[in-house]
Order: structure tokens, then sequence, then C-alpha cells
């Protein structure tokens, strides 16, 4: 009767285990956005959190872990940090900037404070308006600094 315990069997499946490809960060980014879409926070948050480990400077993994928080649990601190680094990261990403000032929108009325509302408020007008400067029809941003002036801001 062979003995039971790591023999040949287990050296060759570690070799094929170490021989298999392992996912780019591509495809884990492309993983962790269907997670989110498809509602599951909990794993995507997991896998962005992991692609930021091997790359620190991946805006579309802040962006998406930025969603995460937004969406899931209503983390907004979190979230508006990491849409401003994903923003930092890209600047010229319309979308990255559209998220973060839109956050903030949503974000300002929360706070106590006024002054520290107002703030928010015109954080959120000076992005719209570079989403503007980076493209003069974008329509969301147009719709949005309509709001804020309308709110006085």
């Amino acid at each position: 009767m062979p003995a039971i315990g790591l023999g040949s069997n287990w050296s060759e499946h570690r070799g094929r285990q170490s021989m298999e490809p392992k996912a780019s960060v591509e495809e884990l980014l492309a993983q962790a956005d269907a997670l989110r879409y498809n509602g599951h926070y909990e794993e995507a948050e997991q896998l962005y959190l992991r692609i930021l480990e091997q790359e620190p400077d991946n805006a579309a993994a802040h962006h998406g872990l930025g969603l995460v928080y937004y969406l899931h649990g209503g983390d907004f601190e979190k979230s508006l940090a990491e849409f401003k680094r994903a923003v930092e990261l890209d600047p010229t990403n319309i979308t990255y900037r559209l998220d973060w000032a839109k956050a903030l929108t949503t974000v300002a009325p929360l706070e106590e404070d006024a002054d520290k509302m107002v703030a928010l408020l015109q954080e959120a007008k000076a992005e719209f308006e570079r989403v503007l400067e980076l493209d003069p029809e974008n329509q969301e941003a147009l719709k949005q600094l309509a709001y804020l002036e309308e709110w006085g801001v």
C-alpha cells in the first residue's frame, strides 16, 4: 500500500500550478468591475485591494474602490479619498472627475458644519468646471453646474 503524503504527485501538481499564468492586472480589474456591477461589493473590494497591492498607482482600481465604498455601505470618506486619488493619477479621465464631483455633491448636504458643506460644494463645482475644460459639451457637468447655481454655489 502506498504511503500517503507529498510524494511525486504533489511535486508535479506544484510544478503545474506555478506554470499556470497569473491573471494580469487588466484581467483582475475586469473581474473586480464585473463583481461590482453584479452587486458583489465585498468580493470586488478585495480584488481592487489586491490590484492596489501590486500596482498602488492604478487609477482604475482606485476609482473602482471608490465606487464600492460609495455604493455599498456609504463609506463616503473612503469613497472621496479613492476618487480623488484616481483623479490625481489620471487627471484627464472625465469619468473619474465626474464621479468624484458627484460624490462631493452627495456628501456635502450630510455635513453639519455649514462652512464645510459649502467648501465641498465649491470643490465639486471646480471639478465640474475642469470636466468642461476637457469636454466643453459634457452634458452631465453642465447639468450639475446648473443645479449648483440653483443652490447658490
